[in-house]
């Protein structure tokens, strides 16, 4: 497991502090957690949930019916 050192203001710190216990969390477990929501390689929850919230949205097929052909490509 990867280690890293950050340098904070004091009142930076004091407010990381703040939500890390307001969370139960050590602030190495808080920070990590963060770190981790920011590199996910998926749509948050919020995202997700809005699948499907726009009954009068077109389908892909619909969607794609307007770009025509395209270009056919050069040969080398």
């Amino acid at each position: 497991m990867g280690q890293v050192t950050i340098y904070l203001a004091d009142q930076t710190e004091a407010k990381m502090r703040a939500a890390a216990d307001g969370a139960g969390l050590s602030k190495s477990k808080w920070i990590a957690k963060l770190i981790e929501a920011c590199v996910e390689d998926r749509w948050p929850e919020s995202v997700r949930n809005l699948v499907g919230a726009w009954a009068d949205f077109p389908e892909v097929e619909e969607l794609r019916s307007t770009l025509g052909e395209d270009a056919p490509r050069e040969s080398f």
